[in-house]
């Protein structure tokens, strides 16, 4: 998924310079996509690199271009450390868009593994072998089974009930 992922990117960068001297906005959308498609497509064992594989994707295509031409990510006559912080400042919003989207699949993908498909539980109501009595009631007993006793009342909650005698 990785190699799919960065084979996109270099295509979508070589259709910007081809068209242009920048990568520009067909870049960030491809980067989007690109980060959806692969949190998409991956093999539950595989969540935690492509959870990582935005930033990292991103890092190393702007290093790529500040290597071979600066100008498509920076200034021509930035240093490289310069022209790299520079590209991705100028991409930081499809990184967080890329990034956050990507998480966010994963995580849906990851609370539908937890409920079989489901993104929710289903509500069942709790099943209970006994019909729950009103309060202050004693439940009817069963058949072949003794009556329930009402539970005896200590005498401290005999005290706080009782008014106070002075």
């Amino acid at each position: 998924m990785v190699l799919v992922a960065a084979v996109a990117l270099v295509v979508a960068t070589l259709v910007s310079l081809w068209f242009g001297e920048r990568i520009g906005v067909f870049f960030d959308v491809v980067f989007v996509l690109t980060c959806i498609g692969a949190a998409l497509a991956v093999r539950p064992r595989d969540f935690f690199t492509v959870g990582v594989l935005p930033p990292l994707l991103l890092a190393a295509t702007v290093l790529a271009l500040a290597l071979a031409d600066r100008g498509a990510v920076a200034r021509a006559d930035d240093p490289l450390a310069q022209a790299l912080v520079s590209g991705l400042a100028h991409h930081a919003l499809a990184l967080v868009l890329g990034y956050g989207l990507a998480l966010a699949v994963l995580a849906l993908r990851q609370v539908a593994l937890r409920n079989r498909g489901q993104l929710r539980r289903r509500s069942t109501p709790a099943r209970s072998a006994r019909p729950q009595a009103a309060p202050g009631r004693v439940p009817q007993p069963r058949t072949g089974e003794p009556a329930a006793q009402p539970a005896a009342e200590s005498p401290a909650s005999a005290e706080q009930d009782a008014p106070a005698a002075r």
